[in-house]
């Protein structure tokens, strides 16, 4: 907090001196001179001003003996409280005769002044405060900390409350709209009403909302979440919607895993994004296996398991084959079915089956022949 600094004292001088018709001397608690109509002045110091904060009262200088005190002019010197302390002092220049109806008016103001732009400073040291306090909830994994819970009580965040994480994105466009602007108006949006959410900016172009996980008081419902988000999109403008992602996390029962809930919301925009760019809205549970399977994409377990499906794709140059597992994968075997859907014979179907197998070395009658066609599958194609 700044309490009063030369930006403020300036912003006082400027303000007040449109009152009255006479120069206005604004000093720290140190009797510095911050902010004046005379800016030759500013740094001097006022003894004028020490002998207001130090006997804590009005004090004026007449002409006759503003000589006897190192930089003032005649005038009246009156302190400044905040919160009940003396922070500065106000100094208008003139005749004290002809100022005493001024002193307190511009006293008042002055410390009016104070007060709004300390408090505004202080709303946003405490949104920056809770911002950086989620993005380490985000980060953080395993029991909450002592440190981590005497803050959220300073912030007047409940960590127990059950959350879920969910994450909006803004695409850039053609017109360069800034991302950030738009990301601001969703916050307001989130903020009015706010309903419990804590939100954060993680980057330029996104954010990250940890929403209270019960929207009917007693269980988690990924349906009526589901709802909250469309009435969300709903509310904003056509364009801005074209432009949004927004993916809802997996909810897990204690409140300290919310960092899990995090990364499988970042799982899901990333997976849905890529499998299905033509929606705005992503659920964890409709890509749960992806998700979850995503972890061993890239290491050497996930190779494994993808290497039977990895070989019919190098084998497969014009992509029938696997075009043809996928169908069979999503017909439960059942042949008929998955021929019909595909307009081919069922021998077809059954010639193309028997390659597949000699090519991966899998069996398509077995459970744990069919199992790593279908994990490959998901591997690769996340």
């Amino acid at each position: 907090m700044y309490f009063l600094n030369a930006s403020l004292a300036k912003q006082i001088v400027n303000r007040t001196m449109k009152i009255i018709g006479h120069n206005i001397n604004v000093m720290n608690k140190h009797g510095v001179i911050l902010g004046s109509g005379e800016p030759h002045r500013i740094g001097e110091v006022h003894e004028g001003a020490l002998l207001a904060i130090s006997q804590q009262r009005t004090v004026e200088i007449s002409r006759a003996s503003e000589s006897t005190l190192q930089g003032t002019k005649a005038g009246i010197n009156l302190p400044l409280h905040y919160k009940g302390d003396i922070i500065g002092v106000i100094g208008i220049t003139g005749e004290p005769a002809e100022l005493g109806h001024y002193g307190e008016l511009l006293k008042m103001t002055a410390e009016i002044i104070v007060e709004q732009a300390n408090s505004i400073e202080l709303a946003q040291w405490q949104y920056r405060q809770k911002e950086e306090f989620i993005i380490e909830l985000i980060k953080s994994e395993g029991p909450f900390s002592t440190h981590q819970r005497h803050l959220a009580s300073q912030l007047n965040i409940d960590l127990d409350t059950p959350r879920v994480a969910a994450i909006i994105q803004v695409q850039a466009d053609a017109q360069q709209t800034s991302a950030n602007s738009i990301l601001k108006q969703i916050l307001h949006l989130l903020e009015n009403p706010s309903r419990g959410n804590l939100v954060a900016m993680t980057s330029m172009t996104e954010l990250v909302i940890l929403k209270p996980a019960f929207l009917d008081g007693k269980t988690w419902d990924p349906t009526l979440e589901s709802d909250r988000i469309d009435q969300l999109i709903a509310r904003l403008p056509l364009e801005m919607r074209q432009r949004l992602k927004i993916s809802l996390g997996h909810y897990f029962n204690k409140p300290e895993a919310i960092n899990r809930s995090y990364q499988t919301a970042l799982q899901t925009l990333s997976i849905g994004t890529q499998m299905r760019p033509e929606q705005s809205k992503y659920l964890y549970e409709d890509f749960s296996l992806l998700v979850l399977m995503s972890s061993l994409k890239g290491n050497w377990r996930g190779r494994e398991l993808a290497s039977p499906y990895q070989a019919l794709l190098e084998a497969d140059k014009n992509g029938q084959l696997t075009k043809t597992l996928t169908c069979y994968l999503q017909h439960f075997n059942d042949q008929q079915s998955c021929a019909n859907s595909l307009f081919i014979h069922r021998n077809t179907l059954r010639y193309r089956l028997e390659k597949i197998e000699k090519i991966t070395g899998c069996n398509l009658q077995q459970l744990d022949g069919l199992l790593p066609l279908y994990l490959g599958q998901v591997l690769l194609k996340s």
